[in-house]
């Protein structure tokens, strides 16, 4: 009798010096019994909230993918996902602080935020395209020379606009606009004719517009492409691991496709817009060769 009672005692050993082996988000995960997945309310379609205010999105539909693998290599599948808003400002500190888990939005992944946190995998890629009325026949970069272009004022997108603008001595007439409702309106009653933002932006504002099929979103681009990625913290290699073996997963599955077509390419959630924004080559050699990198130049695909 001594010796199934002594494998019992050494299997709860076991159990015991594995639960204490656990570090960071997992051992706090395990021992709460909860993960929590930041989100942004208007981060359309990343993440924000439905007609029902949930959080929902293309970046909360990977997180929740991350979970369910924490729950099965914790072997807690009843782990509870709590989910808190969070805003530009505030989603760092809030992540550094352990208030959150993962934060799943559109999360530019750069070199002076992996000073402070972590990314998983590159989601998406944007990059600042123009838009401009398809009847303008304004296709590339070069077709603005002399044209009216407008950009949001202190915009990333503004200084690429006016660099290319004197890279290529266009002769661009820059148009400051103070807000991207602003931007759109100069683009709208032809004062502009061309607006550049993040690509995906403009893909947003498009659908929301009252003549969507007027418009179009150049190919070419005013820059590199730079990388979205789901955030966790710094110094914490079994979870980020874990996260990454996660979306590797996901990556090289069918489902990534659906979940793209899901919330990029097919009407959404509360009003039914489709951004209708197709996966770029560089987006599809992502997802083939994983990578969080910061660096923008692992993602141009020649």
């Amino acid at each position: 009798m001594r010796l199934p009672t002594l494998i019992l005692s050494l299997a709860c050993l076991a159990g015991s010096a594995s639960a204490e082996d656990l570090t960071g988000t997992l051992q706090k995960v395990k021992e709460s019994k909860k993960i929590t997945l930041g989100y942004q309310e208007a981060s359309v379609p990343f993440s924000y909230l439905d007609g029902n205010q949930k959080p929902v999105g293309f970046a909360m539909d990977i997180c929740l993918k991350i979970v369910e693998a924490v729950k099965k290599q914790l072997g807690i599948p009843d782990i509870a996902v709590d989910t808190l808003a969070v805003t530009s400002s505030n989603r760092i500190p809030l992540m550094v602080n352990g208030t959150l888990d993962l934060h799943c939005s559109a999360t530019t992944n750069n070199a002076d935020r992996q000073k402070q946190v972590a990314f998983t995998n590159t989601h998406f890629l944007s990059a600042t395209r123009f838009a401009a009325k398809k009847a303008a026949k304004i296709n590339t970069i070069d077709d603005l020379k002399g044209k009216a272009v407008t950009a949001v004022a202190g915009s990333v997108n503004l200084t690429q606009l006016a660099k290319v603008n004197t890279e290529r001595n266009l002769g661009i007439n820059v148009m400051p606009a103070k807000d991207q409702a602003e931007a759109f309106l100069l683009l709208e009653t032809d004062r502009a004719q061309a607006y550049a933002l993040d690509d995906v932006q403009l893909a947003v504002a498009i659908a929301r517009s009252k003549e969507p099929q007027a418009y179009m979103i150049s190919e070419e681009a005013f820059s590199k492409p730079e990388p979205y990625g789901i955030m966790l913290r710094r110094e914490d290699a079994p979870f980020k691991a874990l996260v990454d073996r996660a979306t590797e997963e996901l990556y090289a599955s069918p489902e990534i496709e659906v979940l793209y077509k899901k919330w990029l390419q097919s009407p959404t959630p509360p009003n039914g817009l489709n951004y209708n924004v197709p996966m770029s080559p560089a987006l599809r050699n992502a997802f083939k060769k994983p990578s969080s990198s910061a660096d923008p130049d692992v993602y141009v695909v020649n």
